[in-house]
């Protein structure tokens, strides 16, 4: 009887720990309703002759503001849609030989967008998940000319599909001056959903407050904005959400001491001078000063803030996502994650 005792008593402490153990980002929301459709834009405003837009503009503009009127203003640049007279304009693009090459490409790699939806479906049931009141957006796909990849706009989230149509494309080389190879190579398919949702999450959900003043502010910032991705794509890997290559991310968990040592050393943790941390906080090729022939990750900053939260979640299990994300007293999240890397 003692023996049973013991071997149950074994078999409820195993439950216990491994209940400790499982990561808190693995929820289930298999039970929450929602079924995300992107909006073919696109598809539809290239279907139309220049002819037809008189009979046909007024009825895409009511079905599609005010994403149409942003586009049109905004990111096509074709005039104001308060009356007609941008239509001359719009008709030049519609002609335009170089629109309806990038139209072709983007409707052959494109074909249907069922894989993206799926993907969105799970991120954004996560994100009722933890805030169930949060409205999920329209999804709209377009083209933009290569001038924005994930607009977000009055109850909308705008895809260009033209800035995702794999590293590869033979349309981003010319494009170097503007968008430099290592920004490029990140226009895949496989990008659009933590592209998306990196958007929506720093913009609409947990904007950049005004107040960050340090370096270290601006560290945990990123970094909960990241951790906010693990817990909303737990199945994505880590160099997918933070844009890095294979190599930069193994660099990064090979480096991570010397990173944390580097920032330490050079006392930058509550440098509040913007200009001189910038360079740790931004899309570049590498890191300058840190590493051996450019070999470094670039947002190194970003990086460590990332692996600060989640030692800080990892050693206070109480904590909620909700509590974190709503937390601004970044010095504690510091001090009670114990981040010393070896």
């Amino acid at each position: 009887m003692v023996r049973v005792v013991q071997i149950y008593l074994f078999f409820l402490i195993s439950l216990f720990m491994l209940a400790g153990c499982k990561n808190r980002k693995d929820v289930d929301v298999s039970d929450i309703e929602l079924d995300v459709k992107i909006e073919r834009f696109d598809r539809e405003l290239a279907a139309l002759t220049p002819k037809e837009l008189p009979a046909k503009i007024p009825t895409l503009q009511k079905r599609y503001d005010p994403f149409f009127s942003d586009y049109m203003q905004s990111m096509l640049s074709v005039g104001s849609t308060a009356d007609t007279t941008y239509y001359n304009n719009l008709r030049t693009v519609l002609n335009n030989k170089d629109y309806n090459a990038l139209k072709t490409e983007v409707l052959k790699t494109f074909p249907d967008l069922k894989e993206t939806e799926e993907k969105l479906t799970d991120a954004f049931k996560h994100v009722k998940y933890y805030y169930p009141q949060q409205k999920i957006p329209r999804f709209i796909s377009f083209l933009s000319g290569f001038a924005v990849q994930v607009p977000i706009g009055n109850n909308y989230v705008g895809i260009g599909l033209d800035m995702f149509l794999g590293g590869d494309s033979k349309f981003y080389p010319a494009l170097r001056q503007s968008i430099p190879l290592y920004i490029s190579r990140k226009f895949s398919p496989e990008n659009i959903t933590p592209r998306v949702m990196e958007t929506y999450t720093r913009e609409e959900l947990f904007p950049e407050p005004d107040d960050l003043k340090t370096f270290l502010d601006r560290m945990i910032y990123n970094g909960k904005v990241l951790y906010f991705l693990d817990a909303t794509m737990p199945e994505l890997a880590d160099s997918s959400k933070i844009g890095y290559t294979t190599a930069q991310m193994e660099w990064c968990k090979g480096y991570e001491a010397g990173i944390w040592g580097y920032f330490l050393e050079n006392n930058l943790l509550y440098e509040t001078d913007y200009l001189k941390v910038q360079k740790y906080l931004t899309e570049a090729p590498f890191t300058p000063g840190i590493g051996e022939k450019n070999d470094s990750a670039p947002k190194l900053g970003i990086f460590s803030g990332w692996q600060i939260v989640r030692k800080y979640m990892e050693e206070n299990d109480d904590v909620t996502l909700q509590e974190l994300m709503a937390d601004t007293d970044y010095q504690k999240i510091l001090t009670k994650s114990g981040y010393k890397p070896k």
